[in-house]
């Protein structure tokens, strides 16, 4: 069986549909360091038989639907780039092998129940009931004591600054190893800063998932940095912020406007996004929105054209007549949203241009 210099923690469909689809790509066309082993880090019995499903000979299908440039996509998609795959605490000795010496890459997806902290934590045995960062310090020791090279650390967490953040609650963790290891997490362990967006809007079985044709994986670049492949929608930023000050003031700040307008209108009739965008009312009044409201202030700081291109892919990505996006679902912790994606936009669209008119939304905060 051939080595796996990508390691991957954690099964979601979202990762499914995102990187290990990119580096299946990637592969056929020899531009990926290699293939996959996937960690089933949860343990969690009942998905046993999809976990083993990942890594089958024949590989697992993803299939893409949605709009893309107004154009209607349904294709499917093979993905064949996991070759191995564990859970634990089961195949603990054979994940500690793998990350002790052919692993180049470790890439995470885990759920946020997985970053809290544990009182399994502050024991340096082995178990289950570790929180991920936890698990990924009692692996990485591993490997400081076998004396291997290098590593990248790359989570895909949708947290700002997702490898700072790793790294530091590893490093915390750390305490209760030797001094030297500690100083090896931040002298040979490369945490890498990377934001993932891609809808993925259910399962298919045994593995797989289904996606919108829109994706995108934003690397911040430093010293050092390996690619785990070359991949149309992997690009490599020199700061995070430009491509987090879209997707939060141009996407998510749309959905909570959406959401707004949609509960101050009592709900009905609409449930999901797409439907909101069936309805000309609500179509043509956010389209002007972001005309006349959050073009400007993306035009204040310099950045138009580039905003311009990614309100339409917004527009399309909500319009998607396969996806069934709960608008309920947005309106969860709708006033810290509203605080967030509208009122961090006035002020920093009003930093670039304190005259910028924007009554709706400024009703909104």
């Amino acid at each position: 069986m051939s080595g796996t210099p990508i390691v991957q923690f954690g099964t979601s469909r979202f990762l499914q549909a995102h990187a290990d689809l990119f580096i299946a790509e990637a592969l056929d066309a020899g531009n990926a360091i290699g293939p996959i082993a996937v960690v089933q880090s949860s343990g969690d019995a009942s998905r046993a038989q999809r976990v083993r499903a990942l890594a089958a000979p024949g590989g697992f299908d993803v299939r893409i639907r949605g709009l893309e440039q107004g154009a209607l996509v349904d294709v499917t998609k093979k993905v064949t780039s996991i070759v191995k795959a564990y859970s634990l605490p089961d195949d603990v000795a054979d994940v500690a092998d793998i990350i002790s010496g052919e692993a180049e890459i470790i890439l995470s997806n885990t759920a946020d129940a997985g970053y809290r902290p544990q009182d399994a934590d502050r024991s340096e045995d082995f178990s289950a009931a570790m929180s991920y960062p936890a698990k990924l310090a009692w692996f990485l020791f591993r490997r400081f004591q076998a004396g291997g090279n290098p590593v990248q650390v790359m989570p895909a967490e949708l947290i700002p600054k997702n490898g700072g953040v790793l790294r530091d609650l590893v490093c915390d963790i750390a305490r209760i190893y030797p001094q030297a290891f500690r100083s090896w997490l931040r002298s040979d362990v490369r945490w890498v800063n990377s934001l993932v967006d891609r809808i993925v809007s259910e399962p298919l079985e045994p593995a797989g998932a289904v996606a919108e044709p829109y994706a995108l994986w934003a690397i911040e670049n430093q010293s050092g940095l390996i690619l785990p492949c070359e991949h149309p929608s992997v690009t490599v930023v020199p700061d995070l912020e430009k491509v987090e000050a879209l997707k939060l003031f141009i996407l998510n700040l749309g959905h909570t406007y959406l959401v707004s307008c949609w509960l101050a209108a009592g709900k009905a009739p609409h449930q999901f996004v797409r439907e909101v965008m069936e309805d000309p009312d609500y179509l043509e009044d956010l389209r002007d929105l972001y005309e006349q409201e959050v073009l400007p202030g993306f035009a204040a700081h310099g950045r138009k054209s580039e905003a311009e291109a990614y309100v339409l892919t917004t527009i399309d990505r909500f319009r998607n007549p396969f996806l069934d996006h709960k608008l309920a679902d947005i309106a969860q912790n709708h006033e810290e949203k509203i605080a967030r994606r509208i009122g961090s936009f006035l002020t920093w669209a009003r930093e670039a241009d304190s005259g910028l008119r924007m009554p709706r939304l400024d009703r909104l905060v």
